[in-house]
């Protein structure tokens, strides 16, 4: 499982998910369904995640209506930015959909 914080348009989410990578087709394909089809990813240490969401963590994980491949842990912007530093954030990992 990898956690990561996903910038969008419309600020950033904090996100779980089972997919190799955050450039994964389908990763990217299950983002452009919820219409994000332009982000800037950063993989965060899922321990990091487990220790600061605490109780939160769990049910999230045991939430049976969201899909088991990718989860939002935290939909806050303004929570997922402070609860996190930059010197925690790994490599930024930037997509963009081709126009049309």
């Amino acid at each position: 499982m990898k956690a990561g914080i996903i910038y969008t348009g419309s600020g950033p989410i904090l996100i779980l998910t089972t997919y190799e990578s955050f450039t994964n087709e389908k990763f990217i394909e299950k983002l452009g369904t919820k219409g994000v089809r332009k982000f800037i990813a950063y993989e965060v240490s899922v321990d990091a995640a487990k220790k600061r969401y605490g109780m939160h963590f769990p049910v999230i994980m045991g939430d049976l209506k969201q899909s088991d491949d990718l989860r939002v842990l935290d939909y806050n912007g303004h929570h997922v930015f402070k609860t996190f530093t930059f010197r925690e954030m790994g490599e930024p990992i930037y997509y963009e959909a081709a126009t049309d």
